[in-house]
């Protein structure tokens, strides 16, 4: 197995592993959202302006969760891409030897063919890799957007949630807890982007 390809499957496989960590956050999010909703209908009037909030934070969290299965399905693309990228380099690799070995052979110039054939192949499937890692970049950018949109609305949360009354902590610590989501969140999906991004420029 080259190295590249080694890369690639660990690139892929880190990806997975980073979004079912995102995955298991956003429904911890979803279900902050059904906790501060019960809070907010308790609190009445002292919570009003936080209500609309919940109705946020849930549909950011069903946005996100949308998001990562569709990220996992081109990751199991990228992942099938790369297992046949190296069967066909390695069909290319033995052919090339074979085209070497038969060189002063009387029909050595009938192996050409094969050989450019499977180096096309190899190619395609090279080019192919890079576009899908583009397209799932673009995806990964979106749900680096949901975090940073749950950001802000934690902190409205906050805010609204000072005018609470006695349930001003039970509010803030479901504010508290979509900011550290949030940040979870963030920072897998930047590593997701930074095992990528090589694979784009490369």
């Amino acid at each position: 197995m080259t190295n590249q390809t080694k890369s690639q499957f660990i690139a892929v496989a880190s990806i997975t592993s980073e979004l079912s960590a995102v995955m298991v956050v956003a429904k911890e999010i979803s279900l902050a959202a059904a906790n501060a909703k019960a809070i907010a209908f308790r609190a009445g009037d002292k919570a009003k302006g936080f209500q609309p909030i919940t109705d946020f934070i849930n549909e950011l969290a069903k946005e996100t969760i949308e998001l990562v299965t569709n990220i996992n399905i081109y990751a199991l693309v990228l992942y099938r891409l790369t297992v046949d990228e190296y069967q066909k380099t390695v069909a290319y690799n033995k052919f090339e030897l074979a085209a070497k070995m038969a060189e002063d052979a009387p029909y050595a110039k009938s192996m050409q063919e094969p050989v450019d054939h499977a180096r096309l192949s190899m190619q395609d499937c090279q080019r192919q890799f890079k576009r899908d890692v583009s397209q799932l970049l673009g995806q990964l950018e979106a749900v680096m957007h949901h975090a940073r949109a749950a950001r802000v609305i934690a902190a409205n949360s906050r805010i609204e949630a000072s005018q609470a009354g006695e349930y001003l902590q039970s509010l803030q610590a479901v504010a508290e807890s979509v900011d550290k989501a949030a940040h979870t969140i963030h920072d897998n999906v930047q590593r997701c982007r930074i095992a990528l991004s090589i694979y784009r420029n490369s």
